[in-house]
């Protein structure tokens, strides 16, 4: 294994909803980014199907095969306009909604008397990154009941067990498609500005991780 440091990306392929998941190409983009300052950093990505199946499955595999220091996660939020770093991964699964293989959860919970997992403070980091590309970020306290809260979940989970000492959820909104607009006339969020916009989170990690390496 290298000693160089290693971040993993995820985005997340297509779902009931939602035929085009923009994470894919956001994913794509910052795993081919060259900068000087990724001459030490290692980089690996992943797209998870959209099944509670996939993600139980995928993650520990994913983790075992890269060993990364850091795990910076994206899903859509597609009745967001905004960028959403979520702070936290809430005790919760829907019922309601199938997942990608038309699977419903039996219950609405995914641990046994267990409260809210936070992510940790790099996320205001993570936050105030993102917006100095003018990006326009919120943090949020509710990463839903479907698989971006479920990830989020299991990615803490890895966290305390030993797994990537720093891991982020960000929720990406639809982007700008053929010159697509939000309602009210307000122009969309283009790839180019989430990919500025990832590219500064993702320096931030590894700035963190290299702290965690040394600390």
């Amino acid at each position: 294994m290298s000693d160089k440091l290693r971040i993993l990306l995820t985005g997340f392929g297509p779902f009931p909803g939602a035929p085009y998941n923009p994470t894919q190409p956001l994913v794509a983009r910052l795993a081919r980014l060259r900068r000087p300052a990724l001459d030490d950093v290692e980089m690996a990505n992943h797209i998870f199907p959209v099944t509670y199946a996939a993600v139980d499955r995928q993650l520990p595999e994913v983790l075992a095969v890269h060993r990364p220091d850091a795990l910076l996660m994206f899903g859509l939020a597609a009745r967001t306009s905004y960028l959403r770093i979520e702070t936290r991964a809430r005790n919760a699964v829907t019922m309601l909604w199938p997942d990608a293989a038309n699977t419903r959860s039996s219950k609405r919970g995914i641990a046994a008397n267990a409260d809210a997992m936070m992510f940790g403070p790099h996320t205001a980091r993570l936050l105030r990154a993102a917006r100095l590309t003018g990006i326009d970020a919120r943090p949020s306290r509710d990463a839903g009941a479907y698989l971006c809260n479920y990830l989020s979940w299991r990615a803490i989970e890895n966290a305390k067990a030993g797994g990537p000492k720093l891991a982020a959820f960000i929720h990406i909104p639809l982007l700008a498609r053929g010159g697509a607009v939000r309602r009210k006339g307000a122009p969309r969020i283009t790839l180019e500005e989430l990919v500025d916009a990832g590219e500064a989170m993702l320096m931030e990690m590894v700035q963190q991780a290299r702290k965690g390496r040394t600390s």
